[in-house]
């Protein structure tokens, strides 16, 4: 497998999955930066892991197949402000796509 850094939150989450379903996967190379990651695993250097989020983007993008899903395996993605509301038109359009498209949640109160 092609696996991000192990200081990286993604990581911790996988090596526990792993570890809970009795998983020794054989790690081939280790990366910081997920789009590399992407591109080495692409290229046949081994399987790895991405958030189901963009699933169709990364297959479409990298020419890949799912092969399986670890449900138990969460990747959490957060736009910060230091707003209480968002006011900007352009940051409100991409919050309220990304609530909508990306995770299918109603509107939460801006």
């Amino acid at each position: 497998m092609v696996l991000p850094l192990e200081t990286s939150t993604l990581r911790r989450m996988l090596n526990q999955w792993f570890a809970r379903c009795g998983v020794e996967p054989r790690v081939v190379a280790e990366f910081e930066d997920s789009a590399l990651l992407k591109v080495f695993g692409a290229d046949g250097v081994g399987l790895f892991a991405a958030p189901t989020v963009v699933e169709r983007e990364i297959c479409r993008q990298y020419a890949v197949s799912v092969v399986g899903r670890a449900p138990e395996v969460k990747e959490r993605f957060y736009a910060v402000s230091g707003e209480r509301r968002l006011k900007n038109p352009a940051v409100v359009a991409i919050s309220d796509v990304a609530r909508h498209e990306l995770f299918g949640r109603g509107a939460a109160p801006r």
